[in-house]
């Protein structure tokens, strides 16, 4: 899969009108309950949080690599941005559970750089829907993108207030690259970052999304959540960053936080976003 996603980068990226109509489907996967205490130990999740509502991304990896191995992807794998990631829990995760994958291209957005496409992920355990997210991906220079505008997150919430700091040593894309399969080179080490034109290896925006949500979300698990964020700046590494929160009233039976991750003063925001539970 990565020999033809790397062979994919002799694609010339252009304009496209329409997103081929495709479905990749993983028909039984198991949620592995030492892969699930490796994920969690390093994006700092405790044992009694359950299954992370950002793991089951993990499992959708082959399939989203297959998608940019063939021939149907409009453009190639790398320096295909990944802006925005939404995810819904619909149910309880249990270690064990035997679920069915599935990946299905979304539609087309037009964006101020670029051209976004979405890609639509869904988890079924005994054909019932029980997780799904949908991955919003940037390729930046296409002109005149088509489809309707991408709104971003712009504003920051001044009642956002400091809740806690965290720790993104040097080898953090190189660790959670072998836990998630997404072995990227901009990720592994500064050498292969600076390959692609970045001074040091950047974080997964995943991994920093799963370390804020650690310190955010409940300490108990839960069993219907929602989380969704925009990745803003890079994270380099090494680095300290901080996590920003505030409570967002949502509703009579539903608990809200908007929150953002920045840098160690506190001033550039790395992701924006929020989650309800």
């Amino acid at each position: 899969m990565y020999l033809r996603a790397l062979l994919s980068s002799g694609k010339r990226p252009g304009a496209v009108h329409t997103l081929p109509r495709l479905r990749y489907v993983m028909p039984k996967a198991i949620l592995a309950p030492a892969h699930i205490a490796a994920y969690a130990k390093l994006c700092g999740f405790s044992e009694r949080q359950g299954v992370p509502i950002t793991y089951p991304q993990l499992l959708t990896f082959p399939l989203l690599m297959a998608f940019f191995g063939s021939a149907q992807c409009p453009w190639p794998a790398m320096g295909t941005v990944h802006l925005d990631n939404r995810i819904s829990q619909l149910q309880a995760l249990n270690p064990g559970d035997a679920l069915r994958i599935e990946v299905s291209t979304g539609q087309l957005i037009a964006h101020e750089k670029g051209q976004i496409l979405t890609l639509d992920m869904q988890l079924f355990r005994a054909d019932e829907l029980v997780w799904e997210a949908t991955q919003s991906l940037l390729r930046i220079g296409i002109p005149n993108p088509i489809g309707p505008a991408y709104v971003s997150r712009q504003t920051t919430d001044p009642a956002l207030a400091r809740q806690a700091d965290f720790v993104a040593p040097s080898d953090t894309g190189r660790r959670f690259g072998y836990i998630s399969g997404d072995l990227n080179p901009i990720h592994v080490s500064e050498l292969s970052a600076r390959l692609f034109g970045f001074r040091r290896a950047i974080a997964h925006g995943m991994w920093t999304k799963a370390r804020a949500l650690a310190t955010l979300m409940p300490q108990d698990a839960v069993s219907q959540a929602e989380v969704s964020a925009e990745f803003k700046t890079p994270l380099f590494l090494p680095a300290t960053a901080s996590t920003w929160s505030a409570p967002a009233p949502i509703g009579s039976s539903l608990r809200g936080t908007c929150f953002e991750v920045r840098d160690e003063k506190g001033e550039k925001p790395h992701l924006r976003g929020n989650f309800s539970y």
